[in-house]
This record gives C-alpha cells, sequence and structure tokens, in this order.
C-alpha cells in the first residue's frame, strides 16, 4: 500500500446500493461491486472467483465443509451444489445428519438461550438454534446405518476393507433423498474424503459393525487419492465454508504442488487465537498452501447467510 499513489488508493468511489421491486439476486450483487461495505465486498469478490474457479476446465476444484451446517436448511442448498465440484471434503458428522435427515429424522428451529438442562431432561439435542429429539438422531442413524450396511454386506462385491470415500459412496448408491448430500455425491460421481469418520455417531456404527463382521476401515486409502490429486493437477480450487480437519486438509494437500489457484474461505472465527479456524487464507500463503498469485479471499461471516446468496448468484441450481 505505501508504494501506491494517492490516486490509486482513492480509484474506487463508495456508491450507494439501491434496492428495486422484483431485484434479481444477481442484479443485487451487481450493484454491490463498487459499494466498497465491509464483508459485502469480501463476498462480492469470493463470487467472482468461485466462478473463475468453476470456469476452468483445468482446475480441479474442492468444497469443504464443517458437519453443524449440515443440520440447518443448507443442506438441501450444499446438496444441489455438489455437481459442480471434483471431490469434497467433510468430518464426521455430516454423514450423521446427511443420514438422520434422509431416513426422515425432525429437526427443528429452536433458540440459542433455551435452558439446556431442561431440554436434556426432555430427551432434546441442542445443535446452535436447532433442536433434535434423540430418537430422531441417534436411533435415525443407527436403523438407516444398519439397514444400508447390512445391504452392503449381503451384495456379491463386498470387500471387507473400505476407504471413508468408498463406504460413503456405497450408502450413496443406497439413500433415495433427493435433498441428500452423500446420495448427490454418489449420483455426479464426487468422491466424499472424511478424514474424521470416526468422530460421530456414523463412526460409532461402524466400529460396532466391524465387531461381529469382517470389516477394517483404511484411512491411508484417501490420503493417497488426495495425494494423486494435487500431484496430477496443475490447477486447483476451493471453496472452504468453515476451518478444523475440512479445511486443513484441503490446504495441506496442495501444499504438494505448490498451493491452490482459487480459494475462497467463509468464517466467524478470529485469527487472534492462532487457529486454523480463524487463520486468513494470506497465512496459508505463508505455508505455500495457498500460491502467491492466486486468486483468494476470506470472507467473514455465516455461512447459512452467505452462501445461499452465493449460489443463487452463481445460478447454482
Amino acid at each position: 500500500m505505501a508504494s501506491e499513489s494517492k490516486k490509486g488508493l482513492l480509484g474506487k468511489q463508495v456508491r450507494d446500493i439501491r434496492i428495486s421491486k422484483n431485484m434479481r439476486v444477481g442484479q443485487l450483487i451487481d450493484s454491490m461491486r463498487s459499494v466498497g461495505g465491509f464483508s459485502a465486498q469480501h463476498m462480492v469478490t469470493g463470487i467472482d472467483i468461485v466462478k473463475d474457479m468453476l470456469k476452468d476446465k483445468d482446475s480441479f476444484n474442492f468444497l469443504s465443509f464443517p458437519a453443524d451446517i449440515v443440520s440447518t436448511g443448507l443442506r438441501g442448498a450444499l446438496a444441489q451444489s455438489v455437481k459442480y465440484f471434483d471431490a469434497i471434503i467433510t468430518t464426521g458428522g455430516t454423514l450423521d445428519h446427511d443420514l438422520a435427515r434422509a431416513y426422515g429424522g425432525r429437526y427443528n428451529l429452536g433458540s440459542f438461550y433455551a435452558d439446556d438442562a431442561k431440554l436434556h431432561r426432555m430427551g432434546v439435542y441442542r445443535l446452535g438454534n436447532v433442536f433434535i429429539e434423540q430418537k430422531e438422531y441417534g436411533i435415525a442413524v443407527e436403523n438407516y446405518f444398519n439397514e444400508i450396511m447390512d445391504d452392503i454386506y449381503k451384495s456379491g462385491d463386498y470387500k471387507e476393507e473400505y476407504s471413508a470415500s468408498e463406504i460413503a459412496f456405497e450408502f450413496g448408491k443406497r439413500m433415495k433423498d433427493g435433498n441428500s448430500i452423500i446420495r448427490q455425491a454418489y449420483l455426479h460421481k464426487v468422491p466424499i474424503f472424511n478424514p474424521g469418520i470416526l468422530d460421530g455417531a456414523f463412526g460409532t456404527q461402524l466400529s460396532i459393525f466391524s465387531q461381529n463382521h469382517k470389516f477394517k476401515l483404511n484411512l491411508i486409502k484417501d490420503e493417497l487419492k488426495l495425494s494423486d490429486i494435487a500431484f496430477d493437477n496443475k490447477k486447483t480450487g476451493a471453496l472452504m465454508i468453515g476451518g478444523g480437519i475440512s479445511k486443513h486438509h484441503v490446504i495441506w494437500w496442495n501444499q504438494f504442488k505448490g498451493g491452490l489457484d482459487y480459494a475462497v474461505y467463509i468464517t466467524t472465527a478470529t485469527q487472534f487465537d492462532g487457529s486454523l479456524s480463524g487463520a486468513r487464507l494470506t497465512e496459508a500463503v505463508s505455508w505455500g498452501k495457498v500460491k502467491e498469485k492466486a486468486k483468494y479471499v476470506t470472507i467473514d461471516g455465516d455461512a447459512t447467510i452467505i452462501l445461499p446468496v452465493m449460489f443463487a448468484s452463481l445460478n447454482m441450481v
């Protein structure tokens, strides 16, 4: 910034957004391009980067997200978006929530400020401001898991050893819910990499299943696939929602090819505790996980608000 001229620094004027009747999402985004509106400006930049990323036929593109947002209505939008990406990296609970809801489990709108001791006595789980009756989660996941896993076991091509992405593929093959992320990934041949698959109800059920059946979970197999993706693709991009293991697995493997060429990261975390969730993408540049000349932006905000706007503006339906 020190080397820029005053004229260069003041080259973009802040303009007022004008809302018109029956305005389309795309029109609204276009009107926001030069407003200079804090995180809104980052969102517009992120939309443009994702658009360029998806148009680049030479780019292998990742979508990563944690499980919590799958408990919200955003699950349907994520399922719709699967076909636009080449791979998904997520956390163990994604399989839990996707299975529970595909099985008919009812999730309810609640409150962040509920009496949690009272909810516990009532047999109701709270996930942020989403309320889930215990039978709609644990039992639903267990029942649906056993139904599908039993079918996999009795099939003629049961292998006794699976990677996390392979077991997710087999579940997607047998699920019917069109709003299921797992199902859409299967239909569009998009692998779901889940390095933390054992951390949740699905993983617990796998552990129980292995006690009475010949079954091994090979976690290294997916790591080698991710390694191949990194070394086989000159260009890569990623839309990353939230931090933790799903974000880190994307940027970690991409450092071996010199970093991501396109990167958009949505987070509500602060960078000042040194956490990966709070780390801006510019920090990843220092590690070589995002290229110095990459198109990248960090968007501070709630993904349940930002993603539907981004997807709608990009016509990802």
